[in-house]
């Protein structure tokens, strides 16, 4: 694998070290990477749907200093291009560690991320050393339908109203209030939603098979999360052997920015090789 496109020499607090983004290769189509090139263990950081892999600069610059921290930007969000081919979260989450060279890493991930992190632990565990889980999508859980927000979503997209998909979605999302970095998330994310629908393929339903899990997990949800979710999450914490669940007063579906501190010590503690 050949870096190109960025080279980036960043200063973290464990001194200058060489952070290379680039864009490798999902098939047909491009992922942007960012590999902090650090000296510690592997680290893959995996974003939310509402969101891009710009949700971990809170936590960026420390966990560099700890960790060979390593993000990418799903097919279509942030700075990947949009995808011209059907494809899955968990598929291209391995074909990043194949290109990298890694064998195995701790893994961090949130909703969407946190939804492929449970699958890659689930189908590869050998590959997964620690997971910390974000507020995560549970693939095969029942969750409850809401065909009047789903109604709501529909309109405003089939109107093209960009402004009002921005709105809905930062009212069911970010309850714990404004924040530029997270209007910027949400709308960089909505962006990427319509060719997301179109390829992306489910993954395989992981919440009948959480009790298989062996790797060590930690589940950190809020309580201004939707209620849905955090139903969901409490119900595949109690499925988890050994998780450790961690509620966040006041902490909707960006924990990296309403607590980054939290989210960081977390992360260092569990994963700490």
């Amino acid at each position: 694998m050949k870096w190109h496109d960025i080279d980036v020499i960043r200063p973290n607090r464990a001194g200058y070290g060489r952070t290379m983004q680039t864009m490798l290769s999902a098939g047909a189509d491009k992922i942007w990477v960012e590999d902090s090139g650090s000296s510690g263990p592997p680290l893959l950081l995996l974003h939310e749907g509402v969101g891009d892999a710009r949700m971990w600069d809170p936590v960026w610059e420390q966990l560099t200093a700890s960790f060979r921290a390593i993000r990418y930007d799903v097919r279509g969000f942030g700075r990947s291009p949009e995808p011209t081919e059907s494809f899955t979260l968990l598929g291209d989450a391995l074909s990043v560690l194949d290109q990298l060279g890694v064998d195995s890493a701790h893994v961090a991930g949130c909703s969407m991320g946190g939804l492929t992190a449970l699958e890659l632990a689930l189908a590869q565990p050998d590959r997964v050393r620690t997971l910390v889980l974000l507020c995560p999508g549970i693939g095969g859980y029942p969750y409850p339908d809401h065909p009047e927000l789903e109604a709501q979503y529909e309109a405003l997209a089939a109107a093209g109203d960009q402004d009002g998909l921005l709105s809905l979605g930062l009212k069911q999302w970010a309850a714990a209030g404004p924040d530029p970095l997270i209007t910027e998330l949400m709308r960089s994310a909505q962006r990427a939603w319509a060719s997301e629908e179109q390829f992306e393929q489910a993954g395989e339903p992981s919440y009948d098979r959480l009790g298989e899990l062996t790797v060590p997990t930690v589940l950190m949800v809020g309580d201004k999360d939707e209620p849905g979710l955090i139903a969901s999450n409490e119900a595949a914490a109690a499925r988890i052997p050994g998780c450790e669940l961690i509620r966040m007063p006041g902490v909707d579906h960006y924990p990296t920015v309403r607590v980054p501190a939290l989210v960081l010590d977390t992360i260092l503690r569990h994963c700490a090789d």
